[in-house]
């Protein structure tokens, strides 16, 4: 791009943000490279604390009696869009929710949880016809609003562990603990010996099945495990949670670039403390090497503030909001462990999450009627843009409960770390 262009789109970038949701993005110095980060990032504890509060207040006012969020709007009202559900992201608001209440002991938050895990309980927490030992979270099509089959994934069942023992940190009893132990006893019923998983139970196409695989999952499944184990201290689910954990490393060393995988990371910083009580199916350096090969994978491609400004503090290319605070999410974890010999390392982390944390705060419907929310991207691109295209336009305004729980739970994480450290 020469530089002609690169002017036009800075241009034509700006004046399409800021019709989104009319926030100043001159708040981050502009001024630093790729990679780098702003010096100041001119945002304080009360300004971050304002911004959870909104976000949390959003998906409190977008859940109803019933305990159903709403899944997705768009701000532009002659965007129209086919009505979906899903139930790990309902599970996953459950535990930002559940996150922020802890801080705040907000009781209307509360009253928005009970109902939100009733209807998880209600809609989706049932046994396997032939196995009443166990319980998983069914995405079922009536739900889901979806034509797939009548499924058990095994990410729900751990984001469903994550959000109930979020809960239990909260109300205790909310959730017997048979039923977490029944849930637990899945995820295992879905690992394989090598520490790998099937991702999806379908009893229509004979019950395990791995003929897809996600990315997300067996991270998930090992925190909801690390989760159980903290409160039912068995071994069994700390074993499953660190063979969940070896498996990813193991086939991932050697290798430069890895994905960004936060939830292993999460899972990871709840692991280490307990690495020693559990049989060790590679060494603790083995898991650091791990977290560090998907912390420097995350950091490859940043954003050039230089040549996009508007974007700057994006982990993402186009400026999207939830790959950039999940990866916030996973740096943020991941800052809680790695040693002390990669300070160099930590202390870029720590400006990356700052200048990140700034472009959430940007991101952020700041009044209205979607006041708290988090839009799929900070703003349209211009047609010059090399992520550009109608669809992605037509979705940069595009609110959904997963974009807000990501960004709710990554600033509270920045704010809780950096009021540690």
């Amino acid at each position: 791009m020469n530089r002609f262009l690169q002017i036009l789109y800075s241009v034509s970038f700006i004046f399409l943000f800021i019709g989104i949701n009319n926030v100043a993005f001159s708040e981050i110095d502009i001024k630093e490279n790729a990679g780098s980060l702003s010096k100041n990032s001119q945002f304080d504890s009360a300004h971050i604390d304002e911004a959870i509060m909104m976000s949390a207040g959003y998906l409190k006012k977008n859940c109803d009696i019933n305990g159903k969020f709403t899944y997705r709007v768009n701000i532009d009202p002659a965007v129209k869009f086919l009505p979906k559900y899903n139930i790990l992201r309902h599970a996953g608001a459950i535990y930002a929710l559940a996150t922020y209440e802890q801080r705040t002991k907000d009781k209307e938050v509360l009253d928005t949880l009970k109902h939100a895990v009733r209807f998880l309980k209600k809609n989706s927490i049932k046994a396997l016809s032939e196995r009443d030992d166990m319980l998983a979270v069914w995405s079922s099509p009536e739900i889901n609003l979806s034509k797939g089959p009548y499924q058990a994934k095994l990410g729900g069942a751990g984001l469903g562990l994550v959000a109930l023992l979020s809960m239990e940190k909260i109300k205790q009893g909310t959730t017997s603990i048979d039923v977490l132990r029944k849930i637990g006893r899945f995820i295992l019923f879905m690992q394989k010996s090598d520490g790998s998983f099937y991702s999806k139970f379908i009893p229509s196409r004979g019950g395990r099945n791995d003929q897809w695989t996600s990315l997300y999952y067996p991270g998930e499944a090992a925190l909801g495990l690390l989760m159980l184990y903290e409160k039912d201290p068995h071994p069994e689910w700390l074993q499953g949670a660190a063979e969940s954990i070896a498996y990813l490393a193991r086939i991932r060393e050697g290798r430069d670039i890895v994905e960004a995988d936060h939830w292993a990371l999460i899972a990871t910083a709840r692991l280490l403390p307990l690495y020693n009580r559990c049989r060790q199916p590679i060494p603790r350096k083995r898991l650091l090497q791990h977290a560090l090969q998907i912390c420097k994978s995350m950091l490859i491609d940043i954003p050039e503030c230089s040549k996009e400004p508007n974007i700057c503090g994006s982990l993402s290319r186009g400026g999207t909001t939830c790959p950039t605070a999940t990866r916030l999410e996973g740096l943020l974890a991941a800052l809680t462990f790695l040693p002390d010999e990669q300070r160099v390392f930590r202390r870029k982390i720590k400006s990356i999450v700052s200048n990140g944390i700034s472009f959430l705060l940007r991101s952020q419907v700041s009044s209205g009627k979607y006041v708290g929310g988090i839009p799929r991207a900070i703003g349209k691109l211009p047609s010059i843009h090399p992520s550009y295209s109608e669809k992605f336009n037509k979705r940069a305004t595009e609110i959904r409960i997963d974009y807000v729980q990501h960004a709710l739970n990554a600033m509270i994480q920045y704010s809780e770390f950096f009021e540690m450290h």
